[in-house]
């Protein structure tokens, strides 16, 4: 005891109870999924699969995130194989609050062995795992998506504007960063979206070492200094213990010519262990998590590790913001002026929970391209983008995405939301039966594609006429 103040003591019990709080926040569901710990190297597998696919799959579909294209594909793969989904009863689960079995359309608790199982779970809905294992079994396969959070927080400014009140109050971007309390209040009507979004969907309770006694949070105190306290690839739950005073720092190097993240966020110590235990649960649940900003090659890794082939990643990107690809949608500072270098420090510092699980995920990516061989990616990745490229011809008008304006069929005219113009696709007119139906299964966007499956699951019951509805209640009776 003499070496425990009560300082010291004090902090202990915190650091613990935070813990305490967190595992009983997400059910304690460290045990259920630990049968899959052991880590996954990608099998160096011929061109064509030989082992079975994978179909048992939770995808959580983070915002802002490039997650529309990867919906579009398990939307193509589970219709071509009669994969059945697990859908909301519109097109989110209960968004913002936590995700409830309770709200996928057609799941029977008491249904015993008679419901036939779902393949698929992969709508917007905010992670809830212990609620995700009453609708799916733990050995599927889980995979999410990230991105930069200043490339995001670009993004998530234009689309929700007039969503979130933050937004909403800030004449642009750059003010809103330049004093984002100004405009920010934790808990008001949209909020979410104005600040670590990611961590939000992940389902991950924010850090109560770090909040004020008003329960804002404390921005990072230097937002330039070039450590970031997260935890470093393969650490986790298969380490056992975590030490609430340990700093991991990521290296900064080049691999193969990609940047590697370099100058980071510091955080407070409280704030640190409390990110080491979400990056750790994190890593001990999902199975890959994919990076934005290397698109094609995270699907070469996900078609791996599914079993896949690569037309089953073959797609077009959906839902992408007219102009989408300027300004702070870079991961590395390089050819960005100085106003947007500071702007893009400025977004990783205010969402700096998101900042860590971007560099953790982007390490682990990099991690998994090693082992997996980096001239067999870059062979996979040329080839599916040249598929792409030629289906695109094959199929589009132009060969490319379209403004709304030009696409008068409502079947692939995108859902239009927020400032900027939502890009869409027109299909060629003359197709042959066969491709026409490849294409529309590529151009549809998600909203009518989720409603096309939902009526294939789901076929509305056709009325009897009245007078035969009528015999047949005389005959009850």
């Amino acid at each position: 005891m003499r070496l425990w103040g009560p300082r010291s003591l004090g902090l202990a019990l915190g650091v613990f109870m935070t813990i305490g709080f967190a595992l009983q926040f997400l059910g304690g569901s460290f045990r259920k999924r630990l049968p899959r710990l052991q880590p996954q190297v990608p099998s160096r597998r011929p061109a064509v699969p030989s082992c079975p696919p994978q179909q048992r799959l939770v995808f959580l579909k983070t915002h802002k995130s490039g997650s529309s294209s990867v919906l579009s594909l398990l939307h193509r793969y589970g219709d071509l194989h009669g994969l059945r989904f697990a859908l909301p009863a519109r097109y989110q689960f209960g968004y913002p609050r936590l995700f409830q079995a309770s709200r996928v359309k057609g799941y029977h608790p008491q249904g015993g062995g008679t419901q036939p199982p779902f393949h698929i779970l992969c709508h917007h809905m905010r992670f809830h795992l212990k609620e995700v294992l009453q609708v799916m079994p733990s050995d599927s396969f889980f995979f999410s998506i990230v991105r930069d959070p200043a490339a995001l927080a670009r993004s998530a400014f234009s689309y929700y504007k007039s969503t979130s009140s933050a937004f909403r109050k800030a004449p642009s971007l750059a003010a809103f960063l330049a004093n984002p309390r100004a405009f920010y209040r934790p808990g008001a009507r949209g909020d979410h979206y104005a600040r670590n979004l990611l961590w939000f969907d992940f389902g991950l309770p924010f850090p109560p070492e770090v909040r004020t006694k008003r329960g804002t949070l404390h921005p990072p105190r230097d937002p330039n200094s070039p450590q970031l306290h997260v935890l470093p690839p393969g650490a986790g739950p298969r380490a056992q213990t975590l030490d609430p005073s340990a700093l991991f720092h990521p290296l900064s190097t080049a691999t193969h010519g990609h940047s590697q993240i370099a100058s980071p966020v510091s955080l407070d110590l409280g704030s640190s262990s409390f990110i080491q235990w979400g990056l750790a649960w994190l890593d001990s649940i999902f199975d890959l998590v994919l990076v934005a900003e290397y698109f094609d090659e995270s699907l070469v890794l996900l078609a791996d590790a599914l079993c896949w082939g690569l037309d089953d990643v073959v797609g077009f990107v959906h839902n992408a913001q007219a102009g989408g690809q300027q300004g702070l949608s870079a991961v590395s500072n390089g050819g960005l002026t100085a106003e947007n270098q500071q702007l893009t420090a400025r977004a990783r510092a205010w969402n700096h929970l998101d900042w860590a699980l971007y560099v953790h995920f982007n390490r682990s990516l990099w991690a998994r391209i090693e082992q997996y061989g980096q001239s067999r990616l870059d062979s996979a990745v040329a080839q599916l983008r040249a598929r792409r490229e030629a289906l695109a011809k094959r199929c589009l008008v132009g060969g490319e995405a379209l403004d709304p304006k030009f696409i008068t069929d409502r079947r692939f005219r995108p859902f239009q939301f927020g400032s900027a113009k939502v890009l869409g696709y027109r299909l060629r007119s003359g197709l042959s039966p066969q491709d026409q139906e490849e294409c529309e299964r590529l151009a549809t966007p998600e909203l009518q594609y989720k409603d096309k499956l939902d009526a294939k699951q789901f076929p509305p019951t056709v009325p009897l006429p009245s007078k035969t509805s009528r015999l047949l209640s005389h005959r009850q009776i």
